[in-house]
C-alpha cells in the first residue's frame, strides 16, 4: 500500500502518513527500523505494510517491501 509522509521526527525515528483515503496512520521506530531509511521528509511517497491496523514497514516507493 502506498501512503504519504505526513510528519517524521529523527530523534524517534516515527511518525505518521497520511493514506490515498485521506486517513492518518502513525508509525513507530520499529516499522522506520523494519526498511532501510535514514530519514522521511514530509511530502514523501512511501510504501507501508500494514498488520492488525499498524503499521510495521515503511521505505520509500522505489523500494520493495520486505517479503514475510
Amino acid at each position: 500500500m502506498q501512503a504519504t509522509v505526513r510528519s517524521f521526527d529523527e530523534q524517534t525515528r516515527s511518525g505518521s502518513v497520511y493514506l490515498d483515503d485521506g486517513t492518518e496512520m502513525p508509525f513507530d521506530d520499529a516499522a522506520f527500523d523494519a526498511g532501510p531509511l535514514r530519514l522521511l521528509r514530509s511530502g514523501q511517497r512511501v510504501n507501508i505494510l500494514v498488520q492488525d491496523d499498524s503499521i510495521t514497514v515503511i521505505t520509500l516507493s522505489t523500494f520493495p517491501l520486505p517479503t514475510e
